[in-house]
């Protein structure tokens, strides 16, 4: 079981990491199929998207591939709502907020292949600090909702704004980390954490996601990255497709 935990949580971490995204919308209905309870995988996916894209945020800073500007508004925004967000989820029936996220999850999937590309010079450069914090506080309040990072939120909102999805990913591997651990602490201070899975799945999400982030700013293109992430987007929306029905 354990070695099952650590392979699916590396290839989850490799994969999400390339749209900047974290792992743990799939990572936590795994573990539940695997018979681990709901009330322990949500602490341990949450906590997997800290540590797994924290790897990654590292990675895009020693290479100068992050614009803190633009995530600074996201991420103070993003951690406070994740606590209210997580909060809240105590008291709106499960199943609403999970339609509401299936159907902006495929909105946001189909815009990311509808989005035309841009040339590289016309791609946003400022930073509107209003609309920023408005996108955090958003993915935030969904991500303590429903035990998940904020990236698939946040990913398809910038842009909409304008900027350089290869940009946007360095972002939102920024950003999740800190939605993800205050949602992680509200969770665990309302239950139990199962530390023996969490490490496991953590050390295999930082493996995967520095890998995945290195393969993807070396190997891919923007309009390739684009494509990544509305797959994600609407890989997520199946699954919890699958999940509500």
């Amino acid at each position: 079981m354990d070695i099952l935990i650590f392979f699916i949580s590396f290839l989850a971490a490799f994969l999400f990491s390339l749209g900047g995204v974290g792992a743990a919308i799939i990572l936590i209905p795994i573990l539940v199929s695997l018979g681990i309870p709901i009330s322990t995988a949500k602490p341990v996916g949450l906590f997997y998207n800290t540590v797994s894209l924290a790897g990654a945020s590292i990675n895009n800073i020693r290479n100068k591939r992050l614009d803190f500007k633009a995530g600074i508004p996201i991420i103070v925004f993003s951690f406070l709502f994740a606590i209210l967000g997580a909060w809240v989820s105590k008291f709106i029936p499960a199943r609403i907020i999970l339609f509401l996220f299936i159907g902006f999850l495929l909105f946001s999937g189909i815009m990311f292949l509808l989005h035309k590309k841009k040339a590289s010079d016309q791609y946003r450069t400022d930073n509107p600090y209003v609309s920023l914090s408005l996108i955090g506080g958003f993915a935030g309040l969904l991500s303590g909702m429903l035990g998940i990072g904020g990236g698939g939120i946040i990913s398809p909102l910038m842009l909409m704004l304008g900027y350089n999805p290869k940009k946007i990913t360095a972002i939102t591997a920024f950003v999740v980390p800190f939605s993800s651990f205050s949602g992680f602490l509200t969770y665990w201070a309302m239950g139990n954490v199962n530390w023996r899975i969490l490490v496991i799945a953590s050390v295999a999400g930082v493996l995967g996601a520095s890998l995945g982030t290195i393969f993807m700013h070396k190997k891919l293109n923007h309009n390739t990255v684009k494509k990544i992430l509305a797959l994600i987007l609407l890989v997520m929306a199946v699954k919890l497709m699958f999940k509500a029905f």
